[in-house]
């Protein structure tokens, strides 16, 4: 036979258009690299091909199968939509969900060579990822995720039925300013079982209506000093404060709300815990896939299984993705977490298989072992953004991405070149980048202090302040209050740090729920 007849018969597929025969070839083939030569251990994939408006709808729901209404939502799919058509925006060619079974959205204008890469990169990638790494095993419920959603969209499209379509909405407003200061941020509370949480709702509304809180019926009475310290005490630690989850907070007691509005405020920092982990991983997350598409596309072409036209398809959407505009091009907008988790990904397989010396000096424990995909997946697992970049983070990736660490002082007229890649200054730029990437210092850590019970019952929060970046007050005004409506009564918030005080704001409640 001839060799081009060869050659035709091994190929997945030789024109871009697809149907799906051709697909459930190419995910066998992908799977097959990514399961026998990866060693990735995914869920099991549901794969749904969209189209492009179905993508759109995806966008404004947060990348979620189902969820409850809100209006900001349509306000997002309106403006993504509006930049679409005019083509100043295109859509991601694939999502995928944190689930068991992993969904996989697909978009049905992608070519054959395009859907090969989009599941080589979701569906197993992605799919490794959520299921291994420790972040997402410690705050997620892949298993439960689908069923909470189910439960949270007929939870409160009753509460629209019975309190109102507006009062509801108003008070998803409030949680929803709130929604990224109501996780947890430690492992002392372990992800809940979703698929209990209808079960759980029913059980802690009859408990509230058994229960009256002693708390709110009277006012501690001693005025005496040493008496009134333990009382302020015995108050804070019955209330575990200091409390950095403030929606966990408001949720167990705060004095107005209706059992409805808590269970609200449940649903909406329980999926708020659901994206941490995501915030958490990027740079890694995204690495991972990237790593996995292009190793399983560069397999397929070497095996025969796309041909030369497909693999500079496939060259062409990855140098795309990983590129990283310079400083002073109009593009950029920090560093792309698709080219510093590629290119780590790349060097810890290098450094496996082809170590320098100056690997070996610096990286002993893998340095030259051999089995990169082992190495890899255990990183994969046991790290998260700022950590794995203080593991792995070599000179050699910081010279190819041409890093150094600046520091910029508001006392000096002059920029001052502080770390370089030598041997001495890479852990300072290392250390630098992972900051960068650590969510503890991005997120602002405000902290509920105290309550003034004995006064006006007023909610005192505190800015630990980092670096010296305070909170816009325009913006931590907003947000005090929707904080004093759904508390009730007035709010304090103080930012300092071990130096100086930096601002005091104050709000009341203006339309308190109740």
């Amino acid at each position: 036979m001839p060799r081009k007849a060869k050659v035709k018969d091994t190929l997945l597929f030789q024109a871009q258009e697809w149907d799906f025969d051709t697909l459930s070839r190419i995910y066998g083939a992908v799977e097959t690299i990514a399961v026998d030569e990866l060693g990735l251990d995914t869920y099991p994939n549901q794969v749904e091909v969209i189209t492009s408006e179905q993508m759109l709808d995806a966008y404004a729901s947060v990348g979620m199968p189902q969820l409850y209404k809100h209006w900001s939502f349509g306000k997002q799919f309106l403006r993504n939509e509006t930049l679409y058509r005019k083509g100043w925006q295109g859509l991601a060619y694939e999502i995928v969900i944190n689930s068991s079974p992993c969904i996989v959205y697909i978009m049905e204008e992608n070519s054959a060579a395009m859907q090969a890469i989009v599941l080589a990169h979701a569906a197993f990638g992605h799919n490794h990822f959520f299921k291994n790494n420790y972040v997402f095993r410690q705050w997620t419920d892949a298993g439960s995720i689908l069923d909470y959603l189910a439960f949270a969209k007929n939870y409160i499209s009753t509460c629209e039925e019975r309190y109102g379509n507006e009062t509801v909405e108003r008070f998803l407003d409030a949680a929803h300013a709130l929604q990224h200061n109501g996780v947890h941020r430690y492992p002392g509370k372990r992800a809940p079982n979703l698929r209990d949480e209808q079960r759980r709702e029913l059980e802690r509304r009859e408990h509230a209506e058994r229960i009256y809180n002693d708390l709110w019926r009277t006012l501690p009475r001693s005025r005496a000093a040493a008496r009134q310290r333990t009382d302020e005490e015995r108050r804070r630690a019955f209330m575990r404060l200091p409390e950095e989850n403030i929606l966990y907070f408001l949720e167990k007691t705060a004095p107005r709300l209706a059992p409805w509005q808590r269970e609200i405020l449940r649903i909406v920092r329980q999926i708020a815990q659901y994206f941490y982990p995501q915030r958490q991983t990027k740079v890694m997350n995204e690495g991972c896939a990237t790593f996995t598409h292009h190793r399983i596309m560069n397999r397929l072409h070497e095996t025969g299984q796309i041909s030369d036209g497909a693999f500079l398809e496939f060259l062409q959407s990855h140098t795309n993705v990983v590129m990283q505009p310079e400083f002073d091009d109009r593009r950029y907008g920090g560093i792309n977490p698709y080219a510093l988790g590629f290119a780590m990904m790349q060097d810890i397989e290098r450094i496996a298989v082809a170590p320098t010396d100056e690997d070996r000096t610096l990286f002993p424990d893998f340095a030259g072992c051999g089995d990169a995909y082992g190495v890899l997946r255990d990183a994969w697992a046991n790290y998260r953004d700022e950590s794995f970049i203080l593991q792995y983070l070599s000179p050699e990736v910081i010279r190819k991405l041409r890093l150094f660490r600046l520091v910029d002082d508001h006392a000096d007229d002059d920029l001052l070149v502080a770390a370089i890649h030598d041997e001495r200054g890479y852990k300072e730029v290392r250390r630098s980048l992972a900051r960068q990437f650590d969510v503890s210092r991005q997120d602002p850590d405000i902290q509920v202090v105290d309550v003034d019970l004995a006064g006006d019952r007023r909610l005192i929060l505190r800015h630990n302040v980092v670096d010296g970046v305070a909170l816009d007050p325009g913006d931590a005004g907003r947000v005090l209050q929707h904080l004093a409506d759904l508390w009730g009564y007035g709010v304090r918030l103080s930012e300092a740090d071990d130096h100086r005080t930096y601002a005091t704001h104050e709000a009341e409640p203006s339309h308190p729920f109740q």
